[in-house]
């Protein structure tokens, strides 16, 4: 029966149908244009021959406006400087930091020559950070001094202590042996961590010369990315990308909002995720597009005034986000006329919302898009001309050059209109959760099908709407967070028996974490214990907003803890509809 499903699978794939066929939830891509098989710098470098004297990138709050022959020259600036350390081809080096120009840079120096750039999201804390690094075995770090309530260096020298020690151009760290070099994005960093902009002039003729070397001996099957996301298992997972994966998305992306060299895509959505780097950011340079980031992470002025000051013709965001825009006492006061489309992914969008955002930011041809981590990441996104209905029921139809089936329990396809769980396969899907071939094998399976973990439903228009999870992860103002997490972490807190993660409805963020946990016989725990816990050891969006102590979980006969039990008395508890 496997093999009857899947050449049936390979015949529709071949003709690229949009439209379920025998009444099954399969659909299969356009396949008339072929996939880039190029690396990220061949890209960079046919886009800056294209397009070299436009703008490629704009940064109000660092005073920043580059062309394409400007962002060219930077990028091989520090990318000499990377090569001057000692780093190698597939060394991993990792970036935290919010949103700003050196981050961009990275993405594409690193590119360059090879490296591997691991994302490490800006709130994680220390035991995130120390997991991220010796997980991904990083050879360096380029981190912000700080961010918001984070501060990186005091954390990365807690983290290595050895640095306020360190004479030597190479950092010997017991914590992470690994890790050799940690760059600050700072004129000054202080002991041990080498400046940002000293790397930059590190470089002489000799890297130089040798980037053109380099570059022609990558392969667009090459890993270029390691994007952390978390599991239910506990621990993150390296969701590991190639070149491949993420210039032919990006192109797709930006393909389906009809992008051209005259764009303009204003970007608030954090470049850690693959919505700023791959559908922002990368999207830009597969066209031509100017690149436009408004501050280090969403401030609804600041992004209203970018849009303005900078013509923007597109903006990306979570529905939140939209949200806080059309919220702001003076919204009426920017000009907002030139833009036209971009993206609202992350969570369900409200219809009401969905209109407001047409009407009052003017943007048309807004689109939806669905996907995950390890797809590159985006398998469906609406039309431009979609209906504004099926732009809030469903995610839009399936994306070039990827398949999507429905399965059900028993291992079958639905039929159309059933829900079962969403599989996919095809360019997108990522080449494995880095040093871990075990759980890459629970979630890629025979024939190269990605199960995703996500409940959906195909309509017979090739439509897909998402409607619900197999595990029980929780969304919180489009940021995912899985409960086992947050579970094993505050395992580790002594006074702790059990302890039970899920997710309550929110009006503003969508959901919120709440906790029930069982304290150890005789221990005195409360809310402000575990919350205290949680700081600064785990990212703030993770840590519980509701927490209950109580003396037993309910249970199911067989012993598994009932957490639509939990949810529904907590829902109750707070008075909630």
């Amino acid at each position: 029966m496997d093999s009857l499903r899947d050449s049936m699978a390979g015949a529709l794939q071949e003709k690229g149908d949009i439209f379920p066929k025998n009444g099954l939830s399969y659909v299969a891509g356009d396949r008339s244009k072929p996939l880039i098989k190029k690396t990220i710098p061949e890209v960079f470098r046919e886009t800056v021959a294209k397009f070299g004297p436009r703008d490629a990138i704009i940064v109000p709050a660092q005073d920043v406006a580059l062309s394409y022959y400007d962002l060219d020259r930077e990028i091989d600036l520090l990318a000499s400087g990377l090569l001057a350390l000692g780093l190698e081809k597939g060394d991993r080096i990792g970036i935290w930091s919010p949103n700003n120009l050196e981050w961009i840079l990275s993405q594409y120096a690193t590119a360059r020559i090879g490296l591997i750039l691991v994302n490490i999201n800006p709130a994680y804390r220390l035991s995130e950070l120390e997991y991220a690094l010796k997980k991904s075995g990083c050879t360096a770090l380029i981190t912000a001094e700080k961010f918001k309530s984070s501060h990186y260096f005091e954390m990365i020298r807690t983290l290595v202590p050895e640095l306020a020690l360190s004479e030597q151009v190479q950092l010997e760290s017991k914590a992470l042996p690994n890790l050799k070099f940690v760059i600050g994005i700072h004129e000054d960093p202080g002991a041990g961590i080498l400046a940002f902009t000293d790397i930059m002039k590190l470089g002489g003729p000799a890297q130089q010369l040798r980037l053109e070397e380099i570059t022609k001996s990558l392969s667009p099957d090459d890993p270029i990315n390691i994007q952390f996301t978390s599991g239910t298992t506990g621990a993150p997972k390296g969701a590991t990308l190639t070149h491949s994966n993420i210039i032919n998305n990006a192109a797709n992306v930006v393909g389906r909002m009809n992008f051209s060299e005259t764009d303009r895509l204003c970007i608030p959505v954090p470049l850690y995720h693959c919505f700023g780097m791959v559908m922002g950011s990368l999207g830009c340079v597969t066209q031509g597009a100017c690149m436009v980031f408004p501050g280090e992470a969403f401030e609804p002025e600041e992004t209203l005034k970018a849009v303005s000051e900078t013509q923007c013709t597109a903006l990306y965001g979570v529905p939140t986000m939209f949200v806080a825009l059309l919220d702001h006492p003076h919204l009426d006061d920017f000009d907002l006329s030139t833009l036209r489309t971009g993206i609202m992914a992350g969570a369900p969008c409200p219809i009401e919302v969905m209109k407001q955002v047409v009407a009052q930011l003017n943007m048309s041809e807004v689109t939806i898009a669905y996907g995950m981590t390890e797809t590159s990441p985006v398998s469906f996104q609406s039309n431009v001309d979609d209906p504004i209905e099926k732009r809030v029921a469903t995610v839009g139809r399936i994306h070039p050059n990827i398949e999507v089936k429905i399965m059900d329990e028993g291992g079958e396809i639905t039929q159309v209109g059933t829900k079962g769980e969403l599989w996919t396969r095809g360019y997108s899907v990522m080449q494995g959760y880095w040093d871990d071939a075990e759980k890459t094998k629970e979630v890629i399976v025979d024939g190269g099908w990605m199960k995703t973990g996500d409940l959906a439903i195909l309509d017979e228009e090739g439509y897909c709407a998402i409607v619900g999870r197999l595990k029980d992860m929780i969304i919180r103002g489009g940021e995912n967070i899985y409960p086992r997490e947050v579970e094993e972490f505050l395992f580790t807190h002594p006074d702790i028996q059990d302890v039970q993660i899920f997710g309550i409805p929110h009006e503003k963020f969508g959901e919120e974490v709440c906790c029930w946990i069982v304290p150890q016989s005789g221990a005195k725990l409360n809310e402000g214990d575990v919350k205290s816990y949680c700081k600064n050891q785990i990212a703030h969006y993770k840590v519980p907003k509701h927490v209950r102590i109580v003396s037993e979980l309910p249970m199911t006969v067989t012993g598994k803890p009932q957490k639509f039990v939990m949810r529904d008395q907590m829902m109750e508890l707070l008075n909630q509809p």
